[in-house]
């Protein structure tokens, strides 16, 4: 069961006030002021998915593996940090977000949503990077579980509106390491911006896209069915699979973190339910 603004309503004042606060409290725990050294590009896409989570949901916090939940790098000429969240409650299975803060050297904020099997919904991917002044990617998207019409006329097409809103971030850019066409929806915002539209345009493209996710689950019917359930469950897994053997990110986890931990934090965290090739190759 989420709260949204019409349940908090019932409550009066400040008591409304001091539910909304206590709500926060429980999935916004301080960044430790000694790993952020305040050059925080993302930091107001952070705390709005953050207060939107909190105000929908009843979360509880999702365990992550000892040693990835943060880390401190002092390689290269910017120390670097990382930190990462993760909640689930009734709809959603996992809620995962991160947050990669090398000053001026690096900005990069990470998040994918997955609802619980019940609900086929494509997985809310979102992928924020900033390297220097003039380096800028975003990366936002519905992202099927499925490829056939019916899905992506019930699941996709909803998105054209939003897409059609902000032709500035759709520049059909060159995948370099994905299929395009496997978990990833035509409208699809990816593009190369500056700081200023970060601030601005990609800000609202995000509050716009989050929002009609929201509406979406909202909407959806839960399918219980033992079938259904072993359908989406499969698809999620292999799109962890797909996603671990592909993300470039793994090296720049690397390159401040170490290969050992960069690993671990692929496998154990961001996607969990993909097994590293070599256990695969040793499993067959």
């Amino acid at each position: 069961m989420y709260l949204c603004f019409s349940q908090l309503g019932r409550w009066s004042g400040s008591s409304r006030i001091v539910e909304i606060s206590r709500l926060e409290a429980t999935v916004r725990p301080e960044i430790n002021p000694h790993l952020i050294n305040g050059q925080i590009m993302y930091r107001p896409f952070l705390k709005h998915l953050e207060t939107s989570l909190a105000q929908r949901f009843a979360l509880t916090k999702r365990p992550i593996p000892q040693g990835l939940e943060c880390n401190i790098s002092e390689r290269g000429r910017h120390p670097a940090t990382i930190q990462s969240w993760c909640y689930e409650c009734s709809e959603l299975r996992k809620a995962r977000y991160t947050y990669i803060d090398a000053g001026t050297s690096a900005q990069i904020f990470n998040s994918v949503i997955y609802p619980n099997y019940q609900y086929e919904l494509p997985l809310l991917g979102i992928d924020f990077l900033s390297f220097g002044a003039v380096k800028n990617l975003i990366v936002m998207d519905f992202q099927p579980l499925f490829q056939d019409q019916a899905y992506k006329e019930k699941y996709i097409t909803p998105l054209k509106a939003l897409h059609d809103k902000y032709p500035d971030l759709a520049q059909n850019l060159e995948m370099k390491f994905y299929d395009a066409n496997q978990y990833f929806s035509q409208y699809l915002l990816f593009a190369k911006t500056d700081p200023d539209t970060v601030k601005t345009r990609v800000l609202d493209a995000f509050k716009d896209y989050l929002q009609l996710y929201w509406q979406m689950l909202d909407a959806a019917t839960p399918d219980n069915r033992q079938t259904s359930l072993d359908r989406v469950a499969k698809a999620q897994h292999d799109y962890d699979q797909y996603s671990a053997e592909r993300d470039p990110a793994s090296g720049l986890f690397g390159s401040y973190f170490g290969h050992e931990w960069s690993e671990r934090f692929l496998f154990e965290f961001l996607f969990e339910d993909a097994v590293p090739l070599a256990v695969s190759a040793r499993k067959s």
